[in-house]
């Protein structure tokens, strides 16, 4: 076996000589010369290999004794590494129609996403899949790492193992002074010699002791390049700002300071993008004003402050803290649009009637005075009582108070158009997600107390409403011309058939239903979405149903959002918190202006950018809220609960518990009475002798085995003959 190894080596590194020299022959005098091997049997072995490559077309001899690439046809190709938690890797490349495998022994020192160069043999697997190997690393993905510090006489090392990642950093122990032992860090790579075992790392900071919540959330931020602090110029550039409303602006915009205005948020919110007029005209019509703080007015192009928010293009939300994409001084003061201030703002203007029809739209700068903010619960309880009482119980500050007649015949009005307009987009085909959102009472010292779930009410919905109607309403403005106008839309492709069909044998599983052979898929959809609401399999079934569906992006080309029902659909509405929104702005401002748009590259690549950065900040939520679920069941081990199987892999099962919505696994060797197989078609474990099936969605109570702080993971152990 050791021999078989050698001789793989050392092709490897022929190989590698050969592509860094295509055009050149060598005999293998020459090649045996270049590697210093001087003894006749490693010389014999030189000698093996090259015929090997020349049986399998890997070279060609053009004379005799001479050995060469293929002067034509060489399987060179580009793209990104994916490895996989069994050590292997893909290489996605849009040259070819599979992706190829990579062995451990060939991904050589590339990390996962790197763009990475690839050798593709000519012999493929018995699948037909393409194998190949990395020979160049064309552009890291990835930089910085984080992991736990182990310290040694004489040096460190940095442990970064993990499902993608098959090496720790080795650290000089003159980077030492100030850390200790067992620290989470962050860690730079700064090169992998040649004979080294392991990439030699730079020590940037120490996040603390592992397991502490502080420690936690700032490792996730790092992890995924997330920055949780400003630029000392960023945040002195944003204090410059003038924050007074200027007369000589004021004149260039349409006023509404005279218009019944409030907000309407959640409880602990501090920026409120987001703000809705209401006034009453003749003939039974309304005009109602969706209005959004006017960031474009103070964040102008390529200034610092643009740079540093189009770098982050998103806010974060951990469990514990906001990561604003602006400096707070914008986010929570300037932009905010705050009760009983004046504030510029870009607003979509629609004269409407009770039925929820468009009678006539207008888009353009403002300013306007709130004369209220709500939080979500007091505006509910207008809706709820129809009465003009807030009661302590729901109210901001603690105590009851009164609001007047004009401001909640507003809210009760703005809330049956807002049904009326939702009842038009489920006519037309948008799904309806009403997901459990899980939510933590923190304590003092930022542990979970306990844990909660939050739905949608018709206070939620009256804003979001209104806030789809001018996000597709400014997005039909330029996407309705002929030609359209250069805009920034949020798209949305059809689902995957595939795992719609997943979808369907697990929902059945219930005894739900999924029709997918009428034309209206989303109408199927939604019935199912609707008969799942408040049953304990809701939660599974939801997340199972959005797996199915593509991913949102942010693209210049149009092709409509499939979730919404949406021919036209832009983010218009939330410039404080999405860089695109700002983009939005910049080019609805040039088109009323009739400007222009020159720089239509640099929104083709702002679209991307924008894309993957909500693509991290995402996962960082998610894992912000796996470490609360875990930190949360510490003290629960042995405890049993009652739980629903929500994924199945070759390695397990995964379990999500109906109580607190907490996902954690249960090994297949954990699994006692049986050997179990995957069977990847059904979704489901086996047993080979008994026969007995574990399948997604199969109800299982569990016991917690052990909550692991570090690594982010629950282990259950199945509760014996509980499987229903």
């Amino acid at each position: 076996m050791a021999k078989r190894k050698k001789n793989n080596s050392l092709e490897r590194k022929l190989l590698k000589h050969f592509r860094n020299n295509p055009d050149k022959e060598y005999n293998y005098k020459q090649l045996a010369a270049f590697f210093e091997i001087k003894d006749t049997k490693k010389r014999n072995e030189i000698i093996k290999i090259l015929n090997s490559l020349i049986s399998n077309k890997t070279l060609h001899s053009p004379s005799k004794g001479k050995y060469k690439l293929p002067s034509s046809g060489q399987q060179y190709y580009q793209g990104i590494l994916d490895i996989t938690s069994t050590g292997r890797g893909f290489v996605i490349c849009g040259e070819l129609d599979q992706d190829i495998i990579i062995s451990k022994n060939n991904i050589n020192k590339a990390f996962q996403g790197d763009f990475v160069e690839v050798y593709v043999y000519k012999r493929k697997q018995k699948s037909g899949a393409f194998e190949g190997e990395i020979v160049a690393i064309l552009e890291r993905n990835k930089k910085e790492f984080v992991g736990i510090l182990q310290i040694e006489k004489n040096y460190a090392f940095v442990l970064t193992r993990g499902p993608k990642m098959y090496t720790d950093f080795f650290i000089d122990k003159k980077q030492l002074t100030g850390y200790n032992n067992g620290d989470k860090v962050l860690v730079a790579y700064k090169d992998w010699p040649k004979r080294a075992g392991s990439p030699y790392g730079t020590l940037i900071e120490s996040f603390g002791s592992p397991g502490e919540t502080r420690t936690e959330m700032h490792a996730i931020l790092s992890d995924y390049g997330l920055p949780y602090r400003f630029p000392e110029e960023v945040e002195a550039t944003a204090n410059s700002i003038n924050q007074r409303i200027q007369q000589e602006e004021i004149k260039k915009r349409r006023d509404f300071r005279n218009t019944l205005t409030f907000t309407i948020d959640p409880k602990t919110a501090k920026d409120f993008d987001d703000a809705l007029s209401f006034k009453v005209l003749d003939n039974n019509s309304y005009e109602i004003g969706i209005h959004i703080a006017d960031v474009s007015h103070y964040v102008k192009p390529n200034t610092i402050l643009d740079q540093e928010a189009y770098e982050r293009a998103t806010s974060v939300y951990l469990v514990d803290r906001v990561v604003p994409m602006l400096p707070e001084v914008l986010s929570n003061g300037v932009c905010s649009l705050r009760p009983r201030e004046e504030k510029y703002c870009f607003s979509a203007v629609f004269t409407m009637n009770s039925e929820g029809d468009v009678l006539k739209e207008w888009f353009g700068k403002t300013v306007i005075y709130s004369n209220h903010r709500f939080a979500y619960e007091e505006a509910q309880e207008l809706i709820e009582t129809e009465k003009n009482i807030i009661s302590k119980d729901v109210s901001l500050t603690g105590k009851a108070y009164t609001v007047d007649s004009e401001t909640l015949f507003a809210v009760l009005k703005l809330n049956k158009i807002a049904k009326e307009l939702r009842i038009i987009r489920m006519n037309q085909g948008a799904l309806s997600f009403d997901r459990v959102e899980v939510n933590f009472i923190l304590k003092d010292d930022e542990t979970p107390e306990s844990v909660f779930f939050k739905t949608s009410k018709e206070a939620n919905k009256l804003v979001e409403e209104f806030m789809l109607l001018a996000n597709r309403s400014v997005a039909s403005f330029a996407g309705n011309r002929n030609p359209p106008l250069p805009f920034v839309y949020r798209i949305h492709d059809e689902p995957d058939p595939d795992k719609l069909f997943d979808l369907q044998m697990v929902v059945s599983n219930f005894g739900h239903k999924l029709n997918l052979k009428t034309k209206n898929i989303s109408k199927s959809l939604n019935s199912l979405l609707l008969d799942v609401q408040g049953k304990q399999e809701q939660n599974l079934i939801d997340t199972l149903t959005i797996r199915c569906m593509s991913k949102a992006e942010y693209k210049m080309e149009n092709i409509g959002h499939y979730g919404l029902a949406f021919n036209f659909y832009s983010h218009f509405t939330s410039p404080i918190r999405r860089y695109p929104d700002i983009m939005v702005h910049r080019l609805l401002e040039k088109h009323l202006e009739k400007q222009e748009v020159k720089d239509i590259n640099y929104y083709h690549t702002a679209c991307r950018h924008s894309s993957q950065r909500e693509q991290l900040a995402t996962k960082a939520e998610r894992d912000s809220i796996k470490f609360m679920q875990i930190k949360f069941m510490e003290d629960k081990i042995g405890k049993v609960f009652e739980g629903v199987i929500s994924g199945v892999t070759d390695r397990g099962i995964y379990v999500e518990l109906i109580e607190n919505k907490c996902e954690g696994m249960v090994k297949i060797k954990d699994i006692s009475g049986d050997f179990f197989n995957y069977d990847e078609k059904n979704h489901s474990l086996v047993g080979e002798r008994t026969k007995k099936r574990y399948q997604l969605g199969d109800s299982i109570d569990v016991y917690v085995l052990k909550a692991d702080l570090i690594k982010r993971h629950l282990d259950f152990k199945i509760k014996e003959n509980v499987l229903v």
